[in-house]
């Protein structure tokens, strides 16, 4: 998101006026792949997760196609791209394939110098190297502010690695920093098949998406009527998934995806999950700004007695903090945002979390970052996904998720380890009081949060970040 735009967007499209009354979904019926309990692995940490990138990518004879919101100029980036490039050079029969955000790729990172952005990054290589590697720009709307390509996973052969994570040097722990994530490999050919597949239908050869790695690239103005097609096509899109019988020992994976704020197939599953919980519930989101249909059912599953977890960032561990010795920017303000989101929401909730019922955990680990989300529901049901749970993912970017059920609860012991290891980095808020009172903020956070409250603005900017 470009910082000017923070305090003061333009022209708003009517998709992000306010939402009014959300109708309850309708319930489907949801088709899934059996998987073996065994072809389901849980990674430690993003040390894990690179090391298994690499290694898929080495050993990899059919295919690879990863999505990713951006792949970064940087070490982790061109490690990945050359593993890419020599994995193409050892099996000459290897379809790679990366798509990327359109937008992401042409601009450089937010309070730097205005640049090419990675898109430059992909040209060196396709001019060394050859154009055997293919990079795709997605554009899903017109303007970054309002929607980027969110959908993740990678296809390798027969395995889908899947996380939030992007590619560049703190996803992937170069360096000694890190941004934490959620990390999954699933073995299962029908469901790389799916995914990939998504991917070839709806993406490769829309008019929309074009390559990044060679020029000349259009403008995005001349690429509008293309982009508002491809919108309605995504709208209606769905993985395909066969209806296959759940053997012993297997557990039920189901694609979804997500976008636009009605016909959502990913929202309307979240919803219909947490509203079928029965006694507890384990959230995790990096930014905290719950949309408003999410907020309501947790309160009713509050009244019911439920019990709900709730895993944030400290807004230290935000992307945007910016440390008080260091100059400040406007995008700065967007931890600030969220920490007086969640203090709101734990003051509205004190008598839940008094009695043990509600439990909001702070994660902090120096000066690394956190970037969770997804779901664990009553032992059975696990959601993965890059959607970050707010109102953008909800109504503007395109996003996808592994529905996982697990009636048997083969997968219970793992979740529950990567539960207890998240905690050992988090800290239970006692009450609304152990977060920073705005009064405290410095002071050019102060005057901007004024600023935003007194024109209204900040109800705005939690329906866009």
């Amino acid at each position: 998101m470009n910082a000017r735009n923070l305090l003061m967007p333009r022209r708003l499209p009517l998709r992000l006026l306010p939402l009014g009354r959300f109708m309850r979904p309708k319930r489907e019926a949801l088709q899934a792949f059996a998987v073996h309990a065994d072809g389901i692995r849980v990674l430690d940490d993003p040390i894990a997760f690179r090391r298994t990138l690499l290694e898929l990518i080495a050993q990899a004879t059919r295919r690879i196609v990863i999505v990713a919101l951006y792949l970064q100029d940087d070490d982790a980036g061109r490690e990945v791209l050359d593993a890419l490039y020599a994995a193409r050079r050892n099996h000459p029969s290897l379809e790679v394939e990366i798509y990327v955000d359109w937008h992401r790729a042409r601009r450089g990172l937010i309070g730097k110098d205005a640049s090419e952005g990675n898109a430059a990054l992909y040209r060196q290589y396709a001019t060394r190297f050859g154009d055997d590697v293919p990079i795709y720009g997605v554009p899903v709307q017109n303007r970054e502010l309002f929607g980027v390509l969110h959908l993740k996973g990678f296809v390798i052969d027969e395995d889908v690695l899947y996380s939030g994570a992007s590619i560049n040097d703190v996803y992937l722990a170069r360096h000694g920093r890190y941004r934490l994530d959620r990390y999954h490999l699933i073995r299962h050919g029908g469901l790389a098949d799916s995914m990939a597949a998504f991917v070839h239908d709806h993406l490769r050869d829309n008019e929309a998406v074009r390559r990044v790695d060679q020029r000349p690239l259009p403008a995005t103005r001349d690429l509008q009527h293309a982009i508002r097609h491809l919108r309605r096509q995504l709208q209606h899109a769905r993985y395909q998934v066969p209806r296959e019988p759940l053997p012993e020992g297997a557990v039920a994976v189901t694609p979804l995806l997500g976008f636009g704020r009605s016909d959502n197939q990913l929202n309307d599953t979240l919803l219909s999950l947490l509203r079928d919980a029965r006694q507890r519930v384990i959230l995790f989101t990096p930014y905290f700004n719950l949309p408003r249909p999410v907020r309501a059912v947790l309160g009713n599953l509050l009244r019911r007695g439920c019990v709900i977890d709730i895993m944030v960032g400290d807004k230290t561990a935000n992307d945007f903090y910016i440390p008080p010795q260091e100059p400040f920017r406007k995008i700065g303000l967007l931890p600030y945002l969220y920490e007086s989101n969640l203090r709101r929401f734990a003051r509205a909730h004190r008598t839940h979390i008094a009695r043990g019922q509600l439990n909001l955990w702070l994660w902090r680990d120096g000066d690394n970052s956190y970037h969770l989300k997804g779901l664990l529901i009553d032992d059975e049901i696990a959601v993965l996904t890059g959607n970050n749970l707010n109102p953008r993912a909800w109504a503007l970017d395109l996003e996808n998720g592994l529905l996982l059920r697990d009636p048997s609860c083969l997968l219970t012991a793992r979740h529950e380890a990567e539960w207890a290891a998240l905690r050992s980095h988090a800290a239970r808020l006692d009450d609304y009081h152990a977060l920073d009172n705005p009064r405290r903020y410095p002071a050019e956070v102060r005057r901007l949060l004024r600023r935003l409250s007194r024109v209204r603005l900040d109800r705005l900017l939690n329906r866009l970040l």
